[in-house]
């Protein structure tokens, strides 16, 4: 049951997410700050895989939990992953139809994460941006955690981006520090990176983005999110 309640609770936020047009208003891509985080994240996702020795992407098979419309896959395949091998799970019909359209030669399900509907051992890379901090029952998300776990590939990698702190605007998310991925995946080392500058700062610098936000991106308590690097080993490191 309590897995239930979440799940829906999960569905109605971002029910009411489109419902209020954020996507087209203050998270468009139109938005020069907006552009500006995903240029930041895309780079340094790029430099983190690569130093893991997880590059190239090609013959790797892919899956994002939590999908949404498919761009962070798309983002993936402009790093040179095979569209055949990316897949995506999502548990809102409508955003697996955006991503269909986003990336029509992937795989994409509607499915709750807590059941992945995948073999064991199948995934060489699991992405998992802003999905654990909106899931606010803990026993929930250690079944996602260990969801991902078991689809993963022994020397697989998961590549997390998500809030470092609670944001005191939206109640239906929640910070993830250290300790807590460190409890969701204990069997993982990891490597964590701070970035994007503050979201509702960057999105006001209108035609001076080019020049603002990297030079206020460098201030660390202006940074909101972990941009992190999980691979199984021996333990996290907390």
């Amino acid at each position: 049951m309590q897995t239930q309640t979440e799940s829906e609770r999960i569905r109605q936020v971002y029910a009411g997410y489109r419902e209020r047009g954020l996507h087209h208003g203050k998270w468009s891509e139109q938005n020069r700050g907006n552009r500006a985080i995903l240029r930041e994240r895309q780079t340094m996702a790029a430099s983190m895989l690569a130093e893991a020795g997880c590059l190239p992407l090609q013959n790797q098979e892919v899956l994002e939990v939590g999908c949404g419309s498919g761009k962070v896959l798309r983002s993936l395949v402009e790093m040179g992953a095979a569209p055949a091998r990316c897949h995506g799970v999502d548990l809102l019909p409508d955003r697996i139809d955006a991503a269909r359209l986003v990336l029509p030669q992937s795989e994409f399900r509607v499915a709750n994460a807590e059941a992945l509907p995948y073999d064991d051992n199948l995934f060489d890379l699991v992405v998992v941006f802003t999905v654990f901090s909106s899931i606010l029952n803990d026993q929930v998300a250690q079944s996602v955690a260990r969801e991902i776990e078991r689809v993963l590939r022994v020397g697989g990698a998961v590549l997390w981006y998500d809030f470092r702190f609670n944001n005191p605007a939206n109640r239906n998310v929640r910070g993830m520090g250290r300790r807590s991925i460190s409890r969701l995946f204990p069997n993982f080392e990891f490597r964590l990176q701070s970035l994007t500058l503050l979201p509702p700062l960057a999105r006001r610098f209108g035609p001076l983005t080019s020049v603002l936000y990297p030079a206020l991106a460098r201030l660390p308590f202006l940074k909101t999110h972990w941009l992190g690097l999980l691979k199984q080993g021996s333990s996290g490191r907390p």
